[in-house]
């Protein structure tokens, strides 16, 4: 028994060497969902990482910020003469504790000035803190 080809009127032939086994014009985008969806993945985990890197400056600031603050209350109590000790090696230890640094320490009577630094994706988030008397002394 012979087969026979039909061939469309207004229309290309198909089949195996016109194209893809299935008869399908578009044969070319054969698996071209495939790398859509790769590069919707991409897309995603570059955002994700963007969003958990900024999350994380934020984190790291707000230690810097909670180190600086307590270290210069320290410093500022060790300035008045409330607790023993040199304002600025308070402050520092009292960072060190927290996981901060001491960028700076600068005393003005009994107001400290400190700036604390933690260290984030090998750079550092830092925040600065004043501590002292009240307006009445």
């Amino acid at each position: 028994m012979r087969t026979r080809r039909v061939r469309r009127v207004g229309g290309p032939e198909r089949g195996p060497e016109h194209g893809s086994e299935h008869g399908s014009e578009h044969g070319s985008e054969r698996g071209s969902g495939s790398i859509l969806a790769i590069g919707m993945v991409a897309a995603m985990l570059t955002v994700a990482a963007g969003v958990l890197t900024a999350v994380g400056a934020v984190s790291a600031h707000a230690r810097a910020a909670a180190a600086a603050d307590l270290a210069a209350l320290a410093a500022a109590d060790a300035a008045s003469g409330r607790i023993p000790g040199v304002p600025c090696d308070r402050a520092d230890d009292v960072a060190r504790a927290n996981g901060a640094a001491i960028a700076s320490c600068a005393q003005s009577g009994a107001t400290v000035d400190v700036t604390a630094v933690t260290p984030w994706l090998g750079l550092g988030a830092a925040a600065s803190a004043r501590a002292g008397p009240g307006p009445g002394g």
